[in-house]
Formats: structure tokens, C-alpha cells, sequence
């Protein structure tokens, strides 16, 4: 008994140290090819760098001025979550709460929204932004990853809300409470892990970004960090190690948020699963 015992733990282990090579390995060669010169990066392929340079970082930082990418990323990332998450928010609770005779449309058409691939609106979304005066600009750039991320948002948020009892909120009402008194005091704080965990899906989805950014900004000093290493690429020889060293940069803020949040994610994750 105690063979078989130690024989799961040993094979459930390898399984766990397997998985986690899998998925580390690819930022270890990342973060090491970063590190090296172009002769060891084109030579043949090794775990360690044979010399360290800084080189790729202070050519992404001093030269294409990578920090500004960075900058812009944040700010549209950090403006389309806080929005996002208001709006969905109201959108949500009115759909979880509110018997509505086309709430199943509405939330069909959410659902719809969310699905259509981008593809297929960029082009028609460019056409307004440039019809709105909001063409090479952040502020277009945001409102047009708000069509994407508050269909997902409203859309999660919905099972979270649920799963608070109605009973909460209507002893609220009872002691004075308005609706709006009762989501921002009761079921907002309630599902705190949730709008944790749709705030982060919202943000690593706006950071991560290419293709409308590529079509939206044209100026080098509102390029989002993908849009700056998308540029990086001029030639059919690619720039391995400014790129690496990039990805690294770019990496930074989603791990340090992933980091700091992974309670919530996990929470969150699950909260609207159950019903309370």
C-alpha cells in the first residue's frame, strides 16, 4: 500500500516538474538569448550565453526609445480595464439581477460580439475612428479595445454576481439602500475576486494587442510595446536579440500582476461557480 503510495506521489511529481519545464523553458531561452551577442545567438543553439552583453537592452531603450512603447501600453491597458470594469459592472448586475423580456437576447448578443473575430471589424473600425478625428491616437486605440473587452467582461461578471444571494441585498434595501447603493456596497465587495480576475483577463488582453494597434497608430511615439517590436522587424534577417530582449521588457508587468494577483485568480476563477 505504502508502494503504491509513494509510486503515485513520485509519478504525480514528475508529471508536475515536467509540465513546469515545459512551460518555463521557452522564457529561460527568452531571457537568455537577451543576454547574447549575435554571433553566439546565430551560432549553434546553447543553454548559456558564451559572453553577456546589455547591448540588446540598451539598444531598445537608448535607440527605439522602448520605454515610451511601454509607457503607452500601460496607460491603455490600465484605461480600458477601469472602464471595462465600471461599464460591465452596471451591464452585468442589471442583466443578473433585472427580469427583463429580451435579457436572453441581450445576453446573446454579448456573447456575439465577444465571438466575432477582429479580422473582420478592423477594417470598419478604422474607417470610424478616422471618421471621429480618433485615428493615430490612444483615445481611439482605447475605445476600440472597449468593443472587445466589455462583451467578455459583462459577460463573466454575470455568473459572479449571481452567485451573491439576493437575500444580501435585500436586507440592505431594507436599512436604506438603493440598487445602486446595494451593487457598490454588497455585491461589488462580495465579488471582489472575480473583478479581480476579470480585470487581469482585461488587461493581459489590451497589453497583448497587435493587430488593431497596427492598423490604429501610425506615429512612432504612441506605438504600444507588441507595435514596437512588430517594427523591430525591417529586414528578412530578424534582430533576435533586441527582439528577446523586448519580449523580456514586455514580460515584466504581466508577471509582476500575475504575481501579485494569483489569489485572486484563483478565486475568481471559481467564485461564480457555485451559487451561494
Amino acid at each position: 500500500m505504502r508502494r503504491a503510495f509513494l509510486l503515485n506521489r513520485l509519478l504525480t511529481y514528475t508529471a508536475l516538474v515536467f509540465a513546469a519545464l515545459l512551460i518555463l523553458f521557452p522564457l529561460y531561452w527568452m531571457a537568455t538569448t537577451s543576454l547574447k551577442i549575435p554571433r553566439d545567438i546565430l551560432r549553434t543553439p546553447s543553454l548559456w550565453p558564451h559572453t553577456f552583453t546589455w547591448s540588446n537592452y540598451r539598444n531598445l531603450i537608448e535607440q527605439r526609445d522602448f520605454l515610451t512603447a511601454i509607457r503607452n501600453s500601460l496607460l491603455v491597458a490600465a484605461m480600458v480595464t477601469l472602464i471595462s470594469v465600471a461599464i460591465s459592472s452596471l451591464a452585468a448586475y442589471s442583466m443578473a439581477r433585472y427580469r427583463t423580456r429580451f435579457r436572453g437576447v441581450f445576453g446573446r448578443l454579448i456573447l456575439f460580439a465577444y465571438l466575432t473575430p477582429t479580422s473582420l471589424l478592423f477594417i470598419p473600425l478604422s474607417i470610424i475612428m478616422a471618421q471621429l478625428q480618433l485615428g493615430d491616437s490612444l483615445v481611439g486605440l482605447i475605445l476600440v479595445y472597449l468593443t472587445f473587452s466589455l462583451p467578455l467582461s459583462t459577460w463573466l461578471l454575470q455568473s459572479y454576481f449571481r452567485s451573491v444571494p439576493r437575500e444580501l441585498e435585500e436586507q440592505g434595501t431594507i436599512d436604506g439602500l438603493t440598487r445602486l447603493g446595494a451593487l457598490l456596497r454588497i455585491v461589488l465587495p462580495l465579488s471582489a475576486p472575480g473583478l479581480a480576475a476579470v480585470s487581469i483577463f482585461t488587461f493581459t488582453g489590451a497589453w497583448n494587442e497587435l493587430l488593431l494597434a497596427l492598423v490604429l497608430i501610425t506615429s512612432a511615439g504612441k506605438r504600444t510595446a507588441p507595435l514596437a517590436l512588430n517594427y523591430l522587424i525591417t529586414t528578412d534577417t530578424l534582430p533576435y536579440g533586441p527582439l528577446m530582449a523586448g519580449a523580456v521588457l514586455s514580460s515584466v508587468p504581466l508577471i509582476l500582476l500575475f504575481f501579485l494577483a494569483q489569489r485572486f485568480m484563483v478565486q475568481g476563477m471559481t467564485a461564480g461557480s457555485v451559487k451561494g
